[in-house]
């Protein structure tokens, strides 16, 4: 009895350690957006995850969502430094997320303050 129970264990463990591994380190997407970076914010109750939008119409009409991860402290200093300016992210999608990593699957790992093209010379 206590084998079998082992076993199963032992089995919803590798399961589990297959699906983490594969939502972490396959993407399903690689892209880049720019907008105007509207927010950047440490969030969460128990665990706290690094959240943004960019604004990528006029007044707010197309809102991207992004999550950044810890380990990418260069990227999030970056974000605050820029709030409320123009940038390029680069960003990576997810098939799936977890809580402890980010409300959403966009993971930005790369970010660029770019020149608005509402207000060109």
């Amino acid at each position: 009895m206590k084998k079998s129970l082992l076993i199963t264990l032992g089995i919803i463990l590798a399961l589990f350690a297959l699906v983490y591994a594969f939502i972490y380190f396959v993407p399903y997407s690689d892209g880049i957006r720019s907008g105007e970076l509207i927010k950047i914010s440490h969030k969460g109750v128990l665990v706290k995850t690094w959240e943004g939008e960019i604004s990528q119409g006029i007044s707010g009409a197309q809102i991207f969502s992004f999550s950044i991860l810890d380990k990418d402290k260069e990227v999030i200093d970056q974000l605050q430094e820029y709030q409320g300016q123009y940038v390029k992210l680069y960003y990576t999608e997810r098939f799936a997320t977890f809580f402890w990593l980010g409300d959403t699957k966009y993971f930005i790992t790369k970010v660029e303050k770019e020149q608005s093209p509402h207000f060109r010379n």
